[in-house]
């Protein structure tokens, strides 16, 4: 399986339904939430990246809870 990485913040709804989506389907990942984690902002927006979720699958960048695209990389 693909090393998934999820930015999160403490406040977002589509991030907290994410996580959920991913735990349904077994899915180990990694957290970083930029609510709590100064360094994990910074390495988001050093990638270009203002908002969460973002998800990491791979060397594939996923922006949102986009379920379509992570049924099919997943």
């Amino acid at each position: 399986m693909q090393n998934v990485t999820v930015y999160t913040s403490d406040t977002c709804g589509y991030c907290q339904m994410l996580k959920e989506y991913l735990k349904a389907r077994q899915v180990p990942y990694t957290e970083k939430n930029i609510s709590t984690d100064m360094s994990a902002r910074r390495e988001l927006i050093s990638k270009g990246y203002m908002g969460v979720p973002v998800v990491l699958v791979g060397n594939e960048t996923i922006v949102g809870f986009d379920k379509t695209r992570l049924d099919q990389i997943l």
